[in-house]
């Protein structure tokens, strides 16, 4: 109310007031307005923010390895055992007392949600937490395992409680992508509606078709994108943000169970190239460019970000790998949903008063090479910026938990890199035309 009141006093006196004057009021009611849009923090002119004991931070993020639907290393390992690994892993690596978790918030989309719900009420007591710490889920498509954090970075900074976990989830091996049910008739009285149920590989087309990005450029980003999760899995790079799942795996031809430890992801092919993806043909449209090599895999996996308020963080003596400084998600047209992220990277460096250039490393989700190769191109990022140890074109896209993956990845990576103070972005496109992106800043 107060902003709202300066401006239009504001707006009074620019109608009567001489041209400087004019002009010093109206920097004063902008200044005032800015800093009150985004209340995780504002960078000054030299991108620089300023700490504050009210910040939310980051103490640990990690993720099971990513494997591949029905033929991967967690095939066979329950939604509820793979949300209890990250979570018991988050809590140990970043030292909190797991009674002063206000809130666990899971992403996860294909899951039936109450069924779900109640699976990840189930992991939280097998990784050992208390009765008294409550979990829920939230479902934002693609987005949801960011969602999730977002929604425990508010809440901190709401006052609800101090410390909170952001999580995803998704088996696709036991909940593969399908619509259940019947269709509103009334969806054909609008065409936003109707291109709600268009398939996102034909929303892949779309964008390729519109922009005119090739199928070379797509393979070209998927050959890349394998090269450098293959890179990155050989010299370790991933080590920091993986724990190992303790399971079990039966043979179906002899029936034998057996203990097994799955600490890598397993869709990674190394070796792939242009040439040997423009072998595969378009699966989505005759004539198109979408295929199963430059398209995001059906993946299983978990993940899970501890945040904190900084005071709190502090007076604990824990870990601060980083600060949360904003989130946005914007809506767009469902026909071409990959677009989302060239519109919600935008709005959230807006929020934040920084350009594309200063931010160091970006997250991109690769849910297909056409969208991200149009994000990279409209936005004019620097590759070599971007998804720098692959995407999920070659790790996979557990739906729910990617989210919370890309932070996971691009916390450590950050890290790795050294010097505090660097910026990294996550960004995905959202299935029914949405992008959501997050920034944070490397202590």
């Amino acid at each position: 109310i107060l902003v709202v009141v300066v401006a239009q006093f504001a707006g009074y006196i620019v109608m009567s007031a001489p041209d400087a004057s004019r002009r010093r009021v109206a920097t004063i009611a902008s200044h005032v307005v800015t800093q009150s849009t985004n209340t995780f923090g504002v960078a000054n002119s030299a991108g620089k923010f300023t700490k504050s004991p009210d910040d939310v931070v980051i103490l640990d993020a990690c993720r099971t390895p990513i494997t591949r639907a029905k033929r991967g290393g967690l095939a066979q390992t329950c939604a509820d055992d793979l949300i209890a690994a990250v979570l018991q892993a988050a809590v140990v690596r970043s030292k909190v007392n797991v009674h002063d978790i206000g809130d666990i918030v899971v992403g996860s989309v294909l899951g039936n949600s109450s069924q779900r719900a109640n699976e990840v009420r189930i992991g939280g007591f097998l990784a050992g937490f208390p009765k008294e710490v409550p979990v829920r889920t939230v479902n934002r498509q693609c987005s949801s395992g960011l969602q999730a954090c977002a929604d425990v970075a508010a809440s901190i900074k709401a006052g609800y409680y101090e410390c909170g976990i952001g999580a995803g989830v998704e088996t696709m091996t036991a909940n593969p992508m399908k619509w259940e049910g019947g269709f509103n008739p009334r969806v054909a009285s609008s065409l936003d509606a109707q291109n709600c149920l268009i398939p996102m590989g034909v929303t892949s087309e779309n964008v390729a078709e519109r922009w005119g990005i090739t199928r070379e450029a797509q393979d070209t980003m998927a050959a890349r994108s394998h090269a450098r999760a293959a890179n990155a899995r050989a010299t370790g790079r991933f080590k920091n943000e993986i724990i190992p799942v303790f399971t079990k795996q039966t043979d179906p031809k002899t029936g034998e169970t057996r203990d097994v430890v799955v600490s890598e992801d397993d869709g990674i092919r190394e070796g792939t190239t242009v040439e040997s993806l423009a072998k595969l043909p378009a699966v989505f449209k005759k004539g198109g460019s979408t295929t199963p090599g430059n398209a995001s895999q059906v993946s299983d996996g978990a993940a899970a970000v501890v945040l904190a308020r900084r005071s709190y963080a502090e007076a604990h003596g824990l870990p601060i790998l980083a600060t949360w400084r904003g989130f946005v998600a914007v809506g767009c047209d469902p026909a071409i949903m990959g677009i989302g992220p060239a519109l919600a990277i935008p709005a959230v460096l807006k929020a934040v008063n920084l350009s594309v250039n200063d931010v160091d490393l970006y997250e991109l989700n690769e849910a297909f090479a056409s969208q991200a190769t149009y994000c990279v191109e409209k936005l004019q990022l620097d590759p070599e910026r971007v998804n720098v140890n692959g995407g999920a074109i070659a790790l996979g896209h557990p739906l729910g938990a990617t989210g919370a993956r890309c932070m996971a990845t691009l916390i450590h990576e950050l890290r790795r890199r050294g010097g505090s103070g660097k910026i990294g972005i996550t960004s995905m496109c959202i299935g029914s035309g949405a992008g959501a992106a997050a920034i944070t800043e490397i202590e």
